[in-house]
């Protein structure tokens, strides 16, 4: 039998660093379209599903996803974990594949060697991800996991002072769970090609990319190396942001 893969994006408008950042324009697109349309690519997706908040402010991300055809789910914006499995049991998805809202420019490719190496182990692991350890351009992270794996790791955590992150609640205990982390080929291994979106530098060089391969939408991360390698001084201006997510991975 096939197991369906159903991906959720975690995406709100209240961030801290740089509010409305999902609703921001690229090439007549909010960031938020963009992203989602490049992970309906992925060959292994079936249903893409938006998990936002309940607030009014996030309003304007159900009425996109309503536009786009895409299935919503709202829930509290601060307990995250309580949020994504919410919308797993609202639309039974058996498999999940997750992203966040700020990476914004996903790889089907990628999404899909991910995807398929969890397919072909599901008998051997619990948890495929690629952002234990930082190889793939930061903004490029996808896991897979059967949602029970995260309805178990929901109830180990109700008491967790960390309830605004997901997968965090599993890939932090490989004690209990089975996990295996893919690293990327050293073609697109570039840990400092930072792709997701959480300042205006990071903005501004992510819509710069989008832009520049406007005439060719379908770009690969292959393209988006070739290119920041021909032309470094792009990635000066996102070099010193402070990313937050570097002291749950497994880089030192």
């Amino acid at each position: 039998m096939t197991l369906s893969v159903d991906a959720t994006v975690q995406a709100r408008t209240g961030s801290s660093r740089l509010p409305n950042k999902v609703l921001k324009q690229v090439l007549g697109k909010p960031l938020l379209q963009q992203q989602i349309e490049r992970i309906q690519r992925a060959k292994t997706i079936d249903r893409v599903i938006l998990a936002t908040s309940d607030l009014p402010q996030d309003d304007p991300l159900e009425e996109l996803a309503n536009a786009m055809g895409i299935g919503c789910f709202r829930g509290s914006e601060t307990d995250v974990i309580s949020r994504v499995c919410g919308a797993l049991e609202a639309f039974n998805i058996e498999v999940h594949a997750e992203f966040q809202g700020d990476n914004s420019i996903p790889d089907p490719s990628v999404i899909d060697s991910v995807i398929n190496f969890y397919l072909e182990h599901s008998n051997e692991y619990d948890y495929v991800t690629n952002a234990l350890k930082t190889t793939f351009p930061p903004g490029l992270e996808v896991s897979v996991y059967p949602s029970d794996i995260l309805f178990d790791a929901n109830k180990r955590a109700a008491s967790s002072e960390h309830r605004e992150y997901v997968g965090f609640h599993i890939n932090q205990h490989p004690e209990i769970y089975r996990i295996k982390n893919i690293e990327a080929p050293a073609s697109i291994c570039r840990p400092d090609l930072h792709l997701e979106v959480d300042t205006d530098e990071d903005f501004a060089l992510v819509a710069h990319i989008y832009e520049h391969f406007a005439a060719n939408p379908l770009f690969t991360i292959e393209d988006v190396v070739a290119y920041t390698d021909a032309n470094p001084h792009l990635l000066e201006a996102n070099t010193g942001v402070e990313r937050r997510w570097k002291q749950y991975r497994q880089d030192s």
